[in-house]
């Protein structure tokens, strides 16, 4: 019985994660509260979270995914150079690919 109950509140936060979907905005300003690990040095990206939002600052053209922990592709783009953010409504732990970098997020 728990281990159904277990399996149904993931595959709900999987639904309500995947039932949006989310767009990635250009914003005019450097990413919020970056820390000492949130710098990829290999590919010099910036990720942070801030109020529900997943911000990626890049020097240069890179595709970007978001998946949900389970694997479930959650947005995928090519960003230009400077800084973007994906709003997230659902919370929880997700994996960013940005290039060649994988990070994990949680919101």
């Amino acid at each position: 019985m728990r281990q159904l109950l277990t399996i149904l509140v993931v595959t709900i936060c999987a639904i309500a994660a995947s039932s949006a979907t989310p767009r990635w905005e250009g914003v005019d300003m450097p990413v919020p509260e970056l820390s000492a690990d949130s710098r990829d040095s290999d590919s010099n990206i910036d990720v942070s979270v801030k109020d529900g939002y997943v911000y990626v600052a890049t020097p240069r053209k890179v595709t970007v995914k978001l998946f949900t922990i389970l694997g479930q592709l959650i947005s995928e783009a090519t960003l230009d150079a400077g800084t973007h953010r994906l709003r997230i409504s659902a919370r929880g732990v997700y994996i960013l690919k940005a290039g060649t970098s994988t990070r994990r997020v949680t919101i």
